[in-house]
């Protein structure tokens, strides 16, 4: 166990935040904090990690929590932890200061070694031999050949290059700092990590890499994040806090999701059956306490009331809004067709030569980087902006609805309520009124300027607008980015059931997952089409990657076998030393024999996680996604031996 806590509260200006909290986190636990903005969940990391304290209680709520001795607690916050002035890749090797000193230690003492007046006092050389030996023992325990491959692996997975190590720190933007600040937190490697929304300033592939660690990471995590996504790959049980109390639910969050569903049904018909027997009683109590006949059986059901332990009435939130789309007419089935049209921003190519078709019923989503050019696609195909060439054609019987994510279709001088009237004239207040109630504007707020409303209420207009428009083809840019979960749930519920094409770009990898069966992914230069959902076009992504890397390391293998071979065939070496290489020889070819064994393996398992069984039975596929992650590790391992034995070869 690493941390154990009961009973915890916290009040704040008269108001009770937590209410006798209590939770466990054991070794390897992987748990996601939700709950709604405000319930405390950051005011529940900071008592965790002595930064609030916690209210005293007497008996029997007495408040305790502790922490195992010797467990680290690693807590992500915005430059924690980092020296301004310093240098990238200094900052990263502060972490192992204390191996790095050991390191040191080992060259003096190497170097006294070698001293041949050290030699002739064997009692003193014996002593010097001993600490090597224990310092040498300690440092490859604590895996300090390693600390070179720790850093660059970390620092490169979240985005810094070689050419990025020497920048000095106050130089970064604040999204790279806050990138930097996670790095030295993975490289520190606590027992217990805690990440507040870890995928903030994170792009797709640096998120992906991230997953992929923490997947591996030997520590626990306890992860707050609105990355629905996020908190799916990696959680295996979920705390929410609602109303002060902090609850456990076993499973991630799409699992938490169906169970919190369900179980707040089944404790409101509880709930409405027990409300039910109570005014049925108390009914029979009133009519015939009074009369002497039936007096005596009144007060037995008086009695059973006072006994009876009264249910609390399930958490409800307010309705959520009411999201429908729906079109008058079917499209002919090829909606549209682009060739050979290019991306620019001003006198810059982002992308070029793109062809590419959509037929009727298509839900496409599209990836990409920040800056690459997506947003400009949509305006492209809509005919908004020109391409400086190719051909965008749309079929007849198509009728666009568009969502802008900066909501460039409104007035931010109208009123609510004007933006649909203007839009159709021949509606009454009622039933425009009618309209903004399915997406929650109601009474007075109708009459509010757009310009001072939220942001998710303004792309809950737009999608009113969009439910008056009645399109066959929606095209949306980023429709999630100001929207609480509620919201978003909503949407994707509607995005779902509708039966025309859909065209989106989105960084939400959730509402991709669950709409999308087809992905173009912008890259530089060009678009990729891929014919599939998110979950196969994530899976193909990392393929190709693996593919590559795998690629490289042959071709650096193969580097170091052909230097080797030639420093060994010009380098003089002794019998005993001959015999050292022979042994180092021999556990290189066992070495690269297990590693491809190991990847044999792991290409098995990958085309088992992606058969039919597995993605229909969650269990296996847990089993196979954790049986593919040990053998991963296991590669690694091996892999970083092999390196090391090709290193001392070239020495």
């Amino acid at each position: 166990m690493i941390l154990s806590m009961e009973n915890i509260s916290k009040i704040y200006n008269g108001k009770t935040v937590l209410d006798n909290v209590s939770l466990t986190i054991e070794d390897n636990d992987r748990i996601g904090l939700v709950g709604i903005n405000g319930c405390g969940k950051s005011t529940l990391l900071k008592i965790i990690t002595g930064r609030e304290e916690y209210e005293t209680q007497p008996e029997p709520n007495v408040p305790h929590l502790a922490i195992t001795r010797g467990s680290t607690v690693g807590f992500l916050e915005q430059n924690s932890g980092l020296d301004r002035s310093s240098k990238v890749m200094d900052e990263m090797m502060s972490v192992f200061s204390d191996l790095l000193s050991v390191q040191e230690e080992l060259r003096r003492l190497e170097e006294e070694m070698s001293r041949p007046e050290v030699h002739e006092n064997e009692e003193h050389f014996k002593e010097i031999s001993a600490e090597y030996d224990r310092k040498t023992a300690f440092f490859e325990a604590n895996e300090g050949y390693l600390i070179s491959v720790k850093i660059k692996t970390v620092l490169n997975g979240m985005g810094f290059p070689p050419e990025t190590y020497d920048r000095v720190i106050s130089t970064l933007s604040g999204g790279e700092k806050t990138r930097l600040a996670m790095a030295k937190l993975l490289l520190e490697n606590p027992r217990l990590l805690i990440l507040d929304e870890p995928t903030n300033h994170l792009d797709f592939d640096t998120i992906m890499w991230l997953e992929d660690y923490l997947a591996g990471y030997k520590g626990a995590l306890l992860i707050v994040s609105h990355d629905r996504y996020f908190l799916d790959k990696l959680c295996t049980s979920i705390c929410e806090i609602e109303r002060t109390r902090l609850r456990r639910w076993k499973g991630n969050y799409t699992k938490f999701t169906e169970l919190k569903a369900a179980d707040t049904d089944r404790r409101m018909k509880e709930y409405e059956a027990q409300q039910a027997e109570i005014a049925k009683l108390q009914d029979f109590v009133d009519r015939n306490i009074v009369r002497a006949t039936t007096s005596a059986m009144a007060k037995s059901r008086v009695k059973k009331l006072e006994a009876m332990e009264i249910l609390e009435k399930p958490v409800t939130y307010e309705k959520k809004a009411k999201i429908r789309f729906e079109y008058d007419y079917e499209p002919p089935l090829d909606v549209l067709t682009v060739k050979n049209i290019d991306i620019t921003a001003g006198d810059k190519l982002l992308a070029e030569n793109i062809s590419f078709a959509v037929r009727r019923g298509d839900k496409i989503g599209i990836v990409g980087p920040n800056g690459i050019g997506k947003s400009t696609l949509l305006k492209i195909i809509q005919k908004k902006i020109r391409s400086p060439r190719g051909v965008v054609e749309w079929n007849k019987n198509v009728k666009i609805s568009y969502f802008d994510q900066e909501n460039s279709q409104l007035d931010f001088n109208k009123a609510v309520i004007d933006e649909i009237h203007d839009r159709r004239r021949g509606m009454t207040d009622e039933q425009v009124r009618s309209l903004l109630g399915l997406v929650k504007f109601t009474g007075e707020n109708v009459f509010k300027q757009v310009g001072v409303i939220s942001g998710g209420e303004r792309a809950k207009l737009c999608f009113a607008i969009m439910m008056l428009e009645r399109g066959n083809v929606l095209i949306l840019d980023e429709p999630t980015n100001h929207l609480d979960i509620d919201a978003k749930e909503v949407l994707e519920e509607a995005l779902a059931k509708f039966e025309g094409t859909v065209i989106l770009v989105s960084h939400d990898r959730y509402l991709l997952s669950r709409i999308c069966d087809r992905i173009f992914e912008i890259t530089p230069g060009q678009l990729h089409e891929f014919n599939g959902g998110f979950e196969e076009y994530l899976d193909d992504k990392r393929a190709r990657k693996l593919a590559e890397q795998e690629a490289l390391t042959e071709q650096k293998q193969q580097k170091a076998k052909e230097e080797a071979e030639k420093k060994n065939a010009a380098a003089y070496r002794s019998k005993e030393q001959r015999a050292k290489d022979a042994k180092r020889r021999n556990r290189i070819k066992e070495l690269e024999k297990l590693i491809g064994e190991l990847e044999a393996k792991m290409a098995a398992v990958q085309e088992e996680m992606t058969s039919p069984e597995a993605a229909a039975d969650y269990v296996l596929m847990n089993e196979k996604c954790a049986e593919y992650e040990n053998l991963k590790q296991q590669s690694a391992e091996l892999s970083d031996e092999w390196l090391l034995l090709c290193e001392e070869d070239e020495e």
